[in-house]
């Protein structure tokens, strides 16, 4: 799959945290800023389906997999670090 084919990004919170909503919040401006039409963002609440939590190998909250383009990318945490999150999603800056 190429760059241009999109991300499919995945975000593991629990409930309305602070750090839940920190890190929706820094997810969307990121990816609006570099990856604009070209991303989808699923939200996954491990309070309302705590089974996923096991299924998807998630040990931290709030944790980002990057499912597509491969390999599959983990970050942990608010992702309030851009730089880090861009490196850790290998997406070059805009």
């Amino acid at each position: 799959m190429s760059e241009q084919d999109g991300y499919n990004l995945r975000l593991y919170i629990a409930g309305q945290t602070p750090k839940s909503i920190a890190a929706i919040a820094n997810l969307n401006r990121l990816c609006e800023k570099h990856l604009a039409g070209r991303y989808n963002i699923e939200v996954i609440d491990l309070m309302k389906d705590p089974a996923l939590a096991q299924r998807d190998q998630i040990v931290a909250i709030p944790t980002l997999i990057r499912q597509l383009p491969e390999p599959l990318k983990r970050i942990i945490g608010d992702l309030s670090n851009a730089e880090k999150v861009l490196v850790g999603l290998d997406i070059r800056p805009t």
